[in-house]
């Protein structure tokens, strides 16, 4: 009965539109009170070690990462590069999109961030070459879902976290089901273009693609630092996202875009992003302390259980919550709730928490280009100056082959566990 209650007043938060940080607090600090054997000092610790835990230092690096390329102008050197590459095949300026979305995805590791920078260059100059603004916000925000799939990916740390699986082999896992991604936007982007032979840009003489494709290797020697230092041992994911700034920020300063002006607003977003996303962390970590001492997970296994015994049903049971919930919660929010409640309960049906985890991830990405929440929808059309009825309208089409590959992530295991395997991570 308390368990139920618990959820209940979470929803009931959620649904007033409360910070989800302060809904999954309050209803922990009512049981506390409540239970006599539970004490204000002991929430404060279970809080803490949320917040403490040394995987998660690696967040705010990221974030500020992702910042600080935006600011340096990697994103014009990957998009120069890759339009001078392709920009003579039919609907080149979508392909550039998302292959310029693939190569910022191993800076980034965020949709928001992608989709910000991809925004500000790209659908301004894919309307001014004939591309309708519908498509050009489609592909974009469609694209952008590519960024929380490659390493770094912010949410496969808060999932690594929540979940006690190795960050590096989740980092790992996104990467297969990430081309597949991309894969499968590049065949829609065929598919809406075919017959717009004036969708072609001239093609750019081997002299000018060389120039473009060196000027592109500073930026893209950041995914080599951090992705080569992870799989060789040197340095943990966290101390590689201090790295990655570093190393970014030298970039920065050796392209003249360092100036203070540019740094403060760098650390300023960085910081307001961070400061929301430790508050819902530890808030959930007090929640899920709350959760497990009711047994929640063993309640959730054994409810499941008695609808279904095959991890097939499962797994579409757990597609469709997690499809619903990312349309209406925030992704971080989201692995925070429910990753204690159901890995537990993949791990019952035999399935792979890295292969879970995967999967969790991509579904919940979907829902930023879902109504209500949306985040991505109106980060483009803050960033573009389209309605985002606009915004909205143009995704539609790109939700097609985004559940394709969500099918294929959740049925599919080895998408997401050859690479790890591979490197001896599971």
């Amino acid at each position: 009965m308390t368990l139920l209650i618990m959820v209940l007043a979470l929803l009931a938060l959620l649904a007033l539109r409360v910070p989800v940080g302060v809904a999954l607090i309050v209803p922990s600090l009512v049981y506390i009170l409540v239970d006599p054997t539970a004490t204000l000092a002991l929430a404060a610790q279970q809080a803490t070690s949320g917040v403490f835990d040394f995987a998660i230092l690696a967040v705010p690096m990221f974030i500020l990462l992702g910042n600080l390329a935006n600011i340096s102008g990697a994103t014009d050197r990957l998009y120069d590069a890759a339009v001078a590459a392709i920009g003579h095949v039919r609907g080149s300026l979508g392909y550039v999109n998302i292959l310029t979305s693939f190569g910022f995805s191993w800076i980034s590791g965020a949709a928001i961030s992608d989709a910000a920078a991809m925004g500000r260059i790209q659908v301004p100059a894919m309307v001014r070459r004939g591309y309708s603004p519908g498509f050009s916000l489609g592909v974009t925000g469609a694209s952008s879902l590519i960024a929380p799939m490659m390493p770094p990916s912010i949410p496969a740390i808060i999932y690594a976290v929540t979940a006690g699986v190795s960050v590096g082999a989740l980092f790992m896992a996104g990467i297969v089901p990430a081309l597949v991604l991309v894969v499968a936007l590049s065949l829609m982007v065929w598919f809406l273009t075919r017959g717009r032979e004036d969708l072609r840009l001239e093609k750019a003489s081997r002299r000018e693609r060389v120039r473009l494709g060196v000027r592109a290797l500073p930026p893209v020697g950041a995914a080599v630092v951090i992705l080569g230092g992870i799989l060789s041992g040197i340095f943990t994911p966290t101390e590689a996202s201090a790295v990655g700034v570093a190393y970014i920020a030298i970039l920065a300063a050796c392209y003249g875009n360092l100036g203070w002006e540019k740094v403060r607003y760098a650390l300023a977003t960085s910081v307001e992003t961070v400061g929301g996303v430790l508050i819902i962390v530890a808030g959930a970590a007090l929640f899920g302390w709350v959760l497990a001492r009711e047994q929640a997970p063993q309640v959730a296994a054994d409810l499941i259980l008695q609808i279904t015994d095959r991890p097939l049903v499962f797994l579409i049971l757990a597609n469709i919550l997690l499809l619903i919930v990312g349309a209406v919660l925030e992704p971080t929010s989201a692995i925070l709730i429910l990753a204690p409640v159901l890995v537990p309960v993949a791990e019952a049906f035999g399935l792979s928490p890295i292969h879970f985890g995967t999967m969790m991830i991509f579904n919940l990405m979907i829902g930023l280009l879902t109504p209500p929440v949306g985040l991505v929808l109106f980060v483009l059309s803050s960033v573009t100056k389209h309605p985002v009825t606009t915004v909205i309208r143009g995704t539609v089409p790109f939700f097609v082959p985004m559940l394709v590959t969500l099918l294929l992530i959740a049925f599919i295991p080895m998408l997401s566990l050859w690479l790890p395997g591979l490197l001896g991570m599971v």
